[in-house]
C-alpha cells in the first residue's frame, strides 16, 4: 500500500509540474505563434519593399532588438527575432530589403538581409539552428524539471504538515532552485547555440528568473496545500479506523467482564453463604453483585466516569472477591478527595483487580494486597506479582483492551511497570468539565 502511494503521489507531481511547466511557457508560445503570423503577413507585401543598395552597421540594444545605422544618419529596425535567427553581431554591415513603417514617425523595418560584411548572405547556414519548436519544448522539458523536484522536496513528508518543517522544505526548494536555474538552458541570440546558462556569460536574465521563481512559488503554494490535503485525508482515515476499533474494543470489553467463569464463582461463593446459613452476607452479596452487573451493563457503552463512581464500583466488585478469598485478598485504597470528581474511561479498574486476582496465587499465610491510590494527577493501581504454580488460561484482551481504550477516549497512554516483584499500572486522570 505504501508503495502504491509513493508511485501515485510521483504521478501526481508529475501531472502537476506539466500543468506548471505549461503555464509558465504559455507566454512563449504566444510569442512563437504572434511571430509566425507576423512573418506570414508580411509575405505577400513584397511590392511595399525596397532594397537599399547601401551598407548600414547594425547596433543591438541590450534587449536584443537593434538598428541598422547608415552614414546619411537614416536607420532600419531589426526585430530581436531576426538578429538571432540570422546571427547577426553588434557591427555587422548589411544590405538589406526594407519595408516602409507602418505608421508615422516609426523606422522602416528590415525585410530579408541580402549582404553581410560584403558577402552575398546564404540563407543555408542558418539550417542548423534549432527551430523554435525545438526552442519550445526544450523549455518545457526544462520547467517540467524544475517543478517536479520542487514538488518532490515538498511532498516528501505529507504527515509532518508544521510550520517549521514546511519553511525547512521551503529553503531546500530555493537552493535546488538557485542550481537548476544554473543549469536553464538558454539560446544564444547572436549564435543561436543552446547553452546552460552559467556558461552564457549574462547569468542574470530577468525573463529567465522571473520564470524560474513563478515556477518555484506555485510548486511551494501546491505543495502546502497538498499536505494539508493529506494529513485531512489521514485525519478521515484515522477516525474510521478508531470507530471501528472502538467498536471491537467495547466488545472485547463487554465480553472480558461478563465472562461465564466469573458469573459461575459468584454464584458458587453465594451458594457458600447460602449453605452456611450466613443470610445477611447473603443478602448484602446479592446487592453488590446486581450493583456490579447493573453498573457494567449501564456503563459499558459511556466514555468517561468519575473516580468517585469508579470507586463506588470497585466497592461493590471488591466484596464479591473478599467473600470468595476470607482474609485472604485486601484492597489498599488511598485517593485524595480533591481528585474524587476527576474522570476516567468507565470500567478502566476491573480488569487490573481482575487480572491480579486471576493471575496471582492467593494463600492464607500470604495475603493479597491490591493497592489503589492517586500520585498527583495519575491513579495507580498495584499489586505483588506471586505467580500460580498452574496459571489459568488468558484471553490476552484485559491490558491491551484498557490501553486501546485509554488512547481512544482520552488520546493518552496508560503507564505498565513490571519489574518483576510488584506490577504497576498508571493512568492519568482528566480534569472535570468546567461549566
Amino acid at each position: 500500500m505504501k508503495l502504491q502511494s509513493k508511485y501515485a503521489d510521483v504521478v501526481l507531481n508529475l501531472l502537476v509540474a506539466v500543468a506548471i511547466s505549461l503555464v509558465v511557457n504559455f507566454s512563449y508560445v504566444l510569442l512563437l505563434l504572434v511571430d509566425l503570423n507576423s512573418e506570414s503577413s508580411q509575405q505577400p507585401t513584397p511590392k511595399c519593399a525596397r532594397i537599399r543598395t547601401d551598407e548600414g552597421r547594425l547596433t543591438v540594444h541590450p534587449d536584443g532588438y537593434g538598428y541598422l545605422i547608415y552614414e546619411n544618419g537614416d536607420s532600419v529596425y531589426v526585430p530581436a527575432q531576426r538578429i538571432g535567427r540570422l546571427r547577426l553581431s553588434p557591427g555587422d554591415r548589411a544590405v538589406v530589403e526594407v519595408t516602409p513603417p507602418r505608421r508615422p514617425g516609426a523606422h522602416p523595418m528590415m525585410q530579408k538581409l541580402l549582404k553581410r560584411n560584403g558577402r552575398e548572405f546564404d540563407y543555408s547556414v542558418l539550417f542548423n539552428r534549432p527551430s523554435r519548436s525545438t526552442e519550445l519544448l526544450l523549455q518545457l522539458f526544462y520547467y517540467l524539471v524544475v517543478s517536479f523536484v520542487m514538488l518532490s522536496i515538498l511532498t516528501f513528508s505529507r504527515r509532518n504538515g508544521s510550520i517549521t518543517h514546511y519553511l525547512r522544505r521551503c529553503l531546500w526548494c530555493c537552493v535546488a532552485a538557485v542550481g537548476l536555474y544554473c543549469l536553464a538552458p538558454v539560446t544564444e541570440w547572436h549564435t543561436g547555440r543552446i547553452m546552460l546558462n552559467c556558461m552564457s556569460g549574462h547569468m542574470f536574465d530577468y525573463m529567465l528568473l522571473l520564470k524560474c521563481s513563478f515556477a518555484v512559488v506555485v510548486s511551494m503554494l501546491y505543495g502546502r496545500i497538498y499536505v494539508l490535503i493529506s494529513q485531512r485525508q489521514a485525519v478521515v482515515v484515522e477516525n474510521e479506523r478508531l470507530k471501528n476499533e472502538n467498536l471491537t474494543t467495547r466488545y472485547n470489553m463487554l465480553v472480558g467482564q461478563i465472562n461465564p467463569h466469573f458469573f459461575f464463582n459468584s454464584l458458587n461463593s453465594l451458594a457458600m453463604l447460602v449453605r452456611e446459613r450466613q443470610g445477611d452476607k447473603a443478602l448484602t452479596y446479592i446487592d453488590q453483585l446486581s450493583y456490579t452487573f447493573r453498573y457494567i451493563i449501564q456503563n459499558g457503552q459511556s466514555t468517561l466516569m468519575t473516580l468517585d463512581e469508579e470507586l463506588k464500583f470497585v466497592e461493590a466488585y471488591s466484596y464479591l472477591f473478599k467473600i470468595r478469598y476470607a482474609d485472604k485478598l485486601f484492597f489498599d485504597i488511598d485517593v485524595d478527595p480533591k481528585y474524587l470528581t476527576w474522570r476516567l474511561p468507565s470500567l478502566s479498574l476491573q480488569p487490573l483487580i481482575g487480572n491480579a486476582v486471576k493471575h496471582n496465587t492467593i494463600t492464607r499465610s500470604k495475603p493479597f494486597h491490591i493497592s489503589i491510590r492517586t500520585d498527583g494527577e495519575w491513579l495507580e493501581v498495584s499489586n505483588p506479582k506471586i505467580p500460580k504454580l498452574e496459571p489459568e488460561p488468558s484471553m490476552g484482551i484485559g491490558l491491551e483492551n484498557l490501553r486501546n481504550r485509554w488512547q481512544l477516549i482520552t488520546g493518552r497512554q496508560i503507564v505498565i511497570i513490571d519489574d518483576g516483584e510488584t506490577f504497576r499500572v498508571r493512568m492519568p486522570l482528566q480534569k472535570p468539565e468546567t461549566r
